[in-house]
C-alpha cells in the first residue's frame, strides 16, 4: 500500500527553470540600463557559464559576472540586477497547473508528503513559503539535511526513517531520471516521472510510471492502492 508521496522541488511542483531564465533576462536588462555596456546575449551566456561552474543556486553570481566582464563589481551595476531578478522571481515562481489540486486529494485519502530537494534548505523553504505549500508536507529534507545530493540514497532514508515508512510504501515523484528515479529506485520505491517538467528532452525515463499532470498521481495510487488491497 502506497501510504506516502515524495516529492522533487523544482520542475516537479513549480518551474524552476522557467522562473531561473525570466529572472535572468530581467536583471541582464537592467544591467545593461545601468550601465553594463556588453549585449544581452553576452551577458546572459556570462551567467549561465557561472551557473554550469558553481551550480544553479549560485547566491553571489553578479559579482563574479561584474569581476569577470569588467575587472570589478559596480554596486550600481549589480544592486539594479538584483532589484530586478527578485521582482521577477516573484512574478515567475509559480506552481504547474493542479498541484494544489493534488496534494489536497493526496492528503485526504489519509496520504503523507515529503519533499526532497538538492537545493539548500534555505533556498527551498522560501520557495515552498512563497508558494504557499509549506504547511502541506510533513517532512522536508535539502541537501544541508542530509549532506547528500540524489541520487544519493540518504536522503531518500531520511524520509522514510523520519515518518517511520518502509520502501515499498512509498512513491517518488520528479523530473530528473539520473537523481530522482534512480536514486529511489536503488531504495525499492517506485517512482513517477514528471514529464511535463522534464527539460532533458528524456525518451526513456525508467520510471514505474510517467505523467504528463500531477493530478494523474491520484489515480497512480488508487490503482496501487486498490489493486494491492484486493490482493490482501
Amino acid at each position: 500500500m502506497i501510504k506516502l508521496i515524495i516529492f522533487d522541488l523544482d520542475n516537479t511542483l513549480t518551474d524552476f527553470i522557467g522562473m531561473k531564465e525570466d529572472s535572468i533576462d530581467a536583471a541582464v536588462t537592467a544591467m545593461i540600463d545601468a550601465g553594463l555596456d556588453f549585449s544581452a546575449e553576452k551577458i546572459r551566456s556570462e551567467i549561465f557559464r557561472i551557473y554550469d561552474e558553481e551550480g544553479i543556486e549560485y547566491q553571489k553570481v553578479f559579482n563574479r559576472l561584474l569581476v569577470d566582464l569588467v575587472g570589478a563589481v559596480d554596486y550600481r551595476i549589480m544592486a539594479a540586477g538584483i532589484v530586478s531578478y527578485r521582482k521577477a522571481r516573484e512574478a515567475a515562481l509559480v506552481l504547474y497547473p493542479h498541484v494544489n489540486r493534488t496534494l489536497l486529494a493526496l492528503i485526504k485519502k489519509g496520504l503523507k508528503l515529503a519533499v526532497i530537494s538538492d537545493a539548500p534548505r534555505q533556498e527551498a523553504w522560501m520557495r515552498l513559503c512563497y508558494l504557499q505549500l509549506q504547511h502541506l508536507f510533513d517532512t522536508v529534507v535539502a541537501f544541508e539535511d542530509s549532506g547528500e545530493h540524489k541520487p544519493s540514497p540518504v536522503p531518500f532514508r531520511m524520509v522514510l526513517d523520519q515518518l517511520g515508512m518502509k520502501p515499498e510504501e512509498a512513491l517518488m515523484v520528479g523530473d530528473w531520471p539520473e537523481r530522482d528515479i534512480a536514486g529511489a529506485s536503488e531504495l525499492g520505491i517506485r517512482t513517477v516521472f514528471a514529464r511535463y517538467g522534464d527539460t532533458f528532452g528524456t525518451k526513456v525515463s525508467g520510471a514505474d510510471y510517467d505523467i504528463d499532470d500531477i493530478f494523474e498521481l491520484v489515480g497512480i495510487v488508487d490503482g496501487i492502492n486498490g489493486a494491492e488491497s484486493k490482493g490482501n
